[in-house]
Order: C-alpha cells, then sequence, then structure tokens
C-alpha cells in the first residue's frame, strides 16, 4: 500500500485496515506453522503496511 492512499484515509478506515492486516498476518502465521505458505514474503509487506498504518494514526493523533 502506498503512503498517498494511507494519507487520505480516515482515522477510523485506518483502524480497520489495520486490523484487517493484523488479521491476514495471523493467516499467515497459521499456514507458516501448518508449513505450507505459498507467498513468504508476504510477511514482510504486512509488516510494513502495518508500521505505515501507525505511523500515520500518531501523525493524526497529534493534531
Amino acid at each position: 500500500m502506498k503512503p498517498q492512499e494511507l494519507k487520505d484515509l480516515s482515522k477510523t478506515e485506518l483502524l480497520e485496515k489495520e486490523k484487517t492486516l493484523y488479521a491476514e498476518l495471523a493467516k499467515l502465521n497459521i499456514q507458516r506453522y501448518s508449513g505450507n505458505v505459498e507467498k513468504p514474503h508476504k510477511f514482510a509487506l504486512i509488516r510494513k503496511d502495518i508500521a505505515r498504518i501507525r505511523t500515520f494514526l500518531n501523525q493524526k493523533k497529534d493534531k
């Protein structure tokens, strides 16, 4: 997800997006422990997206 897309979202939309990313990460972790992850690079991408969202949420908190 691009930072510009996140910048335009409201706080509630960012929280919802974060929740869905955490759910997707949990699903990938289940696949990891069962031994059949199709796209292991998705772990890093999801974690980076979560970090971006948290950054924007912290910026919006200050305003």
